[in-house]
C-alpha cells in the first residue's frame, strides 16, 4: 500500500512541473510576442521624434548699424532717394546715410577707387566698368532709374530716329548710359554716330538746357527731369522722341537701364544685415516717390535737383524711377550689357561681369 501511494505522489508531482512548464513557456511566449508587437510599432513612431534632434539651422545675423558715404548723381537717380535723405538727416533711418550729389559720374568713379564712397547710384554701364576695373571691387545692389532719356528740339524736324541724320545733337553723360543709348539706336536705324551726326557732349545738363536755348533749331538728348525744367524755360522746345521708345521698337529683348545703385565688395561683406536694412529703407524712399507725387516733389525741389516744386511735379511721371532688386534686376541688367557689349565692348568695360557681379540675396 505504501509502494502504491508513493508511486501516485511521484505522478502527481511530475504533472504538476509538466504544467509549471507549459505555463512558463506561455508566458514566454506571450512576453516574446508583446516584445516582437512593441517592436513593430516603435519604427512608425520614431520618425517623429527625430525631428527636434535635427542639426539647427543657423541664425539670422543680429543687426548692426552702419554708417555710409552714399553718393549719387544730380537727376533721377536721387530723386528717388530724397525721403531716405530727409530720414537720415532727422535720425529716423536705421543706419547713418551721409548723401552727396555730384554733377557727373568721374567724381563717384574717383571716390569708390580711393574709398571715400560706400554705395553709390551711378549709370548702369559704368557698374560693369567699375566692377571689371576694379577686379570685383563692387557689387550691383539694385535697379533705381529705367528709361529717361529724351530727344527735345525747338522745332518740328525730328519725326523720326532717321531725321536725325546729318544734324547736330547736344548730349550730357559721355561715356555713360547717354552716349551709349543714343549711339546704339542710331546704328540700329542705319546711322553711323561717328560720321552721320555730330554729337557735342556737355559735363552737365544744364548747359545742355544752355545750348538749346542759345541755338535756333537745336536738337539735344536729355535726361528728366531736365527735359522738363528746360521746356518750362524756353516754351518753343518740345519731346520729339523718347530713347525708351525707340529701345523698344527694336524689340531685343532687352529694357534700357539709366540708373543702379553700387556697393564696394568689402564694405558689403563687413555687414552684411546693415546692407539689407539700406536696401529695405531705399526701396520705401523709392515707393514713397512713386505713390507720393506731390510730396516728394517739395523734397526734390528742397534738395535743388530741380529748382522748382512744380518742375518736379510735373518731370516725375517720365523719369521711370523704380526699385527692382534680386534676379529681376539679374534680368535686365544683363540684357541690357549684352546689347551694349554687342555694339561696344569698351561701353561695358570690354568684358561681361560675371554672376559675382550681381547681389541677389
Amino acid at each position: 500500500m505504501k509502494k502504491i501511494t508513493a508511486v501516485l505522489l511521484a505522478m502527481l508531482l511530475c504533472m504538476t512541473v509538466f504544467a509549471a512548464c507549459g505555463q512558463s513557456g506561455a508566458a514566454s511566449s506571450e512576453s516574446t510576442s508583446s516584445e516582437s508587437s512593441v517592436e513593430a510599432t516603435a519604427e512608425p513612431t520614431a520618425e517623429p521624434t527625430a525631428e527636434p534632434t535635427a542639426e539647427p539651422t543657423e541664425a539670422p545675423e543680429a543687426f548692426t548699424p552702419a554708417t555710409y558715404e552714399v553718393a549719387s548723381l544730380k537727376g533721377p537717380t536721387t530723386m528717388g532717394m530724397v525721403k531716405l535723405m530727409q530720414d537720415a538727416e532727422n535720425g529716423e533711418t536705421a543706419n547713418t546715410y551721409n548723401v552727396t550729389m555730384y554733377g557727373t559720374a568721374d567724381e563717384i568713379t574717383a571716390g569708390i577707387a580711393n574709398k571715400t564712397i560706400d554705395i553709390a547710384n551711378v549709370p548702369c554701364n559704368l557698374a560693369s566698368v567699375l566692377y571689371n576695373k576694379t577686379e570685383g571691387g563692387i557689387k550691383l545692389l539694385d535697379i533705381n532709374t529705367l528709361g529717361v532719356l529724351y530727344v527735345v528740339e525747338a522745332g518740328e524736324s525730328i519725326q523720326s530716329v532717321e531725321d536725325l541724320k546729318g544734324k547736330t545733337i547736344y548730349s550730357t553723360g559721355k561715356g555713360t548710359t547717354p552716349e551709349f543709348a543714343l549711339n546704339y539706336i542710331l546704328r540700329e536705324n542705319g546711322i553711323d554716330p561717328e560720321t552721320d551726326v555730330t554729337i557735342e557732349y556737355k559735363s552737365e545738363a544744364t548747359e545742355v538746357a544752355a545750348a538749346l536755348a542759345e541755338t535756333d533749331d537745336a536738337i539735344a538728348v536729355l535726361p528728366q527731369p531736365f527735359v522738363t525744367t528746360a521746356m518750362m524755360q524756353n516754351d518753343k522746345l518740345r519731346i520729339a522722341l523718347s530713347l525708351t521708345d525707340e529701345w523698344d521698337k527694336l524689340d531685343n529683348g532687352s529694357t534700357l537701364v539709366t540708373g543702379v545703385t553700387i556697393i564696394r565688395t568689402d564694405v558689403l561683406e563687413e555687414n552684411p544685415a546693415a546692407v539689407e536694412k539700406f536696401l529695405e529703407e531705399y526701396e520705401a524712399s523709392i515707393n514713397y516717390t512713386e505713390t507720393n507725387a506731390e510730396d516728394a516733389a517739395k523734397l526734390i525741389a528742397q534738395y535743388e535737383i530741380v529748382p522748382k516744386e512744380p518742375i518736379a511735379l510735373k518731370a516725375l511721371p517720365g523719369c521711370n524711377i523704380h526699385f527692382i532688386k534680386g534676379e529681376e534686376m539679374k534680368e535686365k541688367v544683363s540684357g541690357y550689357l549684352q546689347v551694349l557689349f554687342d555694339a561696344d565692348p569698351k561701353s561695358v568695360g570690354g568684358t561681361l561681369p560675371d554672376d559675382a557681379f550681381y547681389y541677389t540675396e
